[in-house]
């Protein structure tokens, strides 16, 4: 990390001062780049990196993303393209030539990385690396600039290996969930984030103990609804996902529901989705925010069915912020941000029976109580407001609590 001491100093507050005064930060952000960063959002890392972006954006910091092609506000000429590089026909050829598009996503984050230690290292304070890409993570001490990587999955092989090899990982005292205060924290040459408890217990072996920056949604696009008779699930439609687990819940509960999302397994779709649809059971098809917004807001619960651990669970933050109580599957970080009964109710996974007979219970919920839950904890603001806290310590390189700034 370059030696921020002559650009970084402590103001008369306590404040940290960027290059002479409490200026605006320039950030590159590292997105996704399977998906493009814009609506109707693919899943829930392009949502929350979009939300990002803006949020910061709209609080006067110079923001520019990375991510795939296509994605709205983001820099085209470091895109990462959906047919990149293309080897020689003797490269090609060669027994150790991988799968093409593992090839071409390793060449495009080479490009990227090689770019921000080069040509665009004066372009930013910091970088906010949100990739699942191994590349960010192993190069990051190679970059002039502070890098922040968030969390956003358990350990792979792959991030394991490029986190043990090429990063030399901060030491963080362990923050509840939702918090925007970090404690005393050193930073290394790269440090890290998690979205949940639950993600950064996963990492702790290897990181030992990391912040946690709850994912947070734009309250005045998740606006309040009026309810409703039927139930809502949204996500993508894969099986990990389990919307037919669903759709037996809500048989179970008498009540109609209506899914939302896009499909991704078409396969999976046929044969356990379309088969079920018709009067009490309805595709809604791939919604963007706003009209996402309506139909769960309208509803009188939205029902989450992960059958793998989530990293965090978007949806459920979502259905709050619109004051519609949630009857989930107990999986991952989903307990905590359903963290009280008065927002809905945990359930055993992979049980539409449990799921179906709570939905009596949970329509009766105060909205909101719902809605203020969200506002509090799982705001866009209250996400914002932590990262920037963390990126003006990565600047400081102080670990005390007066350094931060809100």
């Amino acid at each position: 990390m370059r030696d921020v001491s002559a650009e970084v100093r402590r103001g008369g507050s306590g404040q940290v001062v960027v290059n002479g005064h409490r200026s605006p930060l320039r950030i590159a952000v590292i997105g996704p780049s399977r998906y493009p960063v814009s609506q109707p959002f693919a899943g829930g890392l392009e949502s929350l990196v979009w939300h990002l972006v803006h949020g910061l954006r709209t609080r006067g910091h110079h923001v520019t993303l990375f991510a795939a092609e296509g994605s709205d506000g983001g820099d085209p000429e470091l895109a990462f393209p959906a047919a990149g590089w293309h080897p020689s026909t003797t490269a090609a050829g060669d027994v150790s030539m991988p799968a093409p598009e593992f090839m071409s996503d390793h060449h495009s984050h080479l490009r990227l990385m090689l770019a921000l230690g080069g040509r665009l290292a004066d372009r930013f304070d910091v970088v906010h690396n949100h990739s699942l890409h191994y590349l960010p993570l192993a190069m990051a001490p190679t970059l002039p600039q502070p890098v922040l990587t968030t969390l956003h999955t358990p350990p792979t092989p792959w991030l394991e290996s490029a986190v043990t090899a090429g990063a030399r990982a901060g030491s963080f005292d362990s923050v509840p969930f939702g918090t925007t205060s970090f404690g005393n924290i050193s930073f290394g040459d790269i440090s890290f984030s998690a979205v949940s408890g639950f993600l950064a217990r996963q990492w702790a072996g290897l990181l030992g103990p990391v912040p946690v920056v709850a994912n947070g949604v734009d309250c005045r696009v998740w606006r309040p609804g009026p309810g409703g008779d039927d139930l809502a699930w949204s996500g993508r439609i894969v099986p990990e996902k389990a919307p037919h687990l669903a759709i037996e819940a809500a048989h179970r509960a008498g009540r109609r529901l209506v899914l939302a999302g896009p499909v991704q397994d078409t396969a999976y779709f046929d044969d356990c989705v379309r088969p079920a649809l018709g009067c009490d059971i309805a595709y809604a098809g791939h919604l963007t925010s706003p009209e996402l917004s309506a139909l769960v807001g309208s509803s009188a619960a939205a029902l989450v069915t992960p059958m793998w651990d989530e990293p965090f669970g978007l949806v459920v933050a979502e259905a709050l912020a619109c004051g519609t109580p949630v009857v989930a599957f107990r999986r991952g970080g989903v307990p905590e941000v359903l963290s009280s009964p008065l927002l809905g109710e945990l359930v055993t996974p992979g049980d539409p029976r449990a799921m179906g007979d709570a939905v009596d219970r949970v329509v009766h919920l105060d909205r909101g109580l719902v809605r203020a839950s969200a506002e509090t904890r799982l705001s866009r603001s209250a996400m914002v407001t932590a990262y920037e806290q963390l990126y003006r310590r990565l600047l400081s390189g102080s670990i005390a609590p007066e350094s931060l700034l809100a």
